[in-house]
């Protein structure tokens, strides 16, 4: 489904992406792991085409997406950002059906609010939260409602930004979960980008490290214990020892 070859981003002198060569099949859940500044979310912008690269090219369902019509290309994406990103003048209902109510995939008022209804029951979240404000919810039942809206258009592929950051242990299994349950059963290409090693063994159906903007590890998650990486073995078990630098 997601195919980047070669990819290269830089800012300046800074070199993010020094050639980075992933694949992520149709119906996969591939979650993108590595240190701060890594450049896991240029990654995510370079796909959505946010940012252009210097070089390489980015296919998505075999169209190069520096060839694609904008509109109908994000159409096919949803997204679950870090900090859930919702409006906050706009109720809960309205946040979920924000892409139905307008552009390309307007919907009547009725059924987007319906249709928010729905998504919102799938994620555990009933009725009485439709005309909340944002700033009346919690952190978890947020996350749940940025949830709601990354799976309100049905898309083929979603992108997960951080999860289960700022939520508690057990608000991030429920999270880590419900974004397994989703996925399987709408048969989407799930891309996560995370820290928390528990998300990764929950979510991933493979693993790819980014390391110095090349991918340094591609495996199925059930290998990443016993891949003999030492740059994985250091990341996955939160080592300060390693081939990976700290700040000291």
């Amino acid at each position: 489904m997601i195919r980047l070859s070669q990819v290269k981003k830089s800012f300046g002198d800074n070199h993010v992406l020094r050639g980075i060569d992933l694949e992520i099949a149709r119906g996969e859940s591939m979650v993108v792991i590595g240190g701060s500044g890594t450049g896991k979310s240029v990654v995510l912008k370079c796909i959505l085409g946010l940012m252009t690269p210097e070089a390489g090219m980015i296919e998505v369902g075999g169209q190069d997406v520096s060839r694609v019509s904008r509109d109908a290309f994000l159409a096919r994406f949803g997204m679950l950002f870090q900090a859930s990103a919702l409006f906050d003048s706009l109720p809960v209902w309205q946040n979920v059906a924000f892409r139905l109510l307008r552009g390309a995939q307007k919907r009547p008022k009725a059924e987007a609010r319906a249709i928010a209804l729905t998504k919102l029951r799938r994620v555990g979240l009933g009725p009485e939260v439709a005309e909340r404000l944002p700033a009346e919810l919690s952190g978890g039942m947020q996350k749940r409602v940025g949830l709601a809206r990354a799976i309100a258009a049905d898309p083929e592929i979603i992108f997960f930004d951080e999860p289960t950051t700022g939520l508690d242990p057990i608000m991030a299994g429920v999270i880590n979960d419900l974004i397994r349950e989703i996925v399987t059963e709408m048969g989407a290409t799930a891309v996560t980008i995370t820290h928390d090693m528990s998300s990764v063994r929950a979510i991933a159906d493979r693993v790819a490290m980014l390391h110095h903007g090349k991918i340094r590890w591609a495996g199925p998650v059930s290998e990443i214990d016993q891949a003999g990486d030492p740059y994985l073995d250091q990341f996955i078990n939160g080592r300060a020892e390693g081939p990976i630098e700290t700040l000291r």
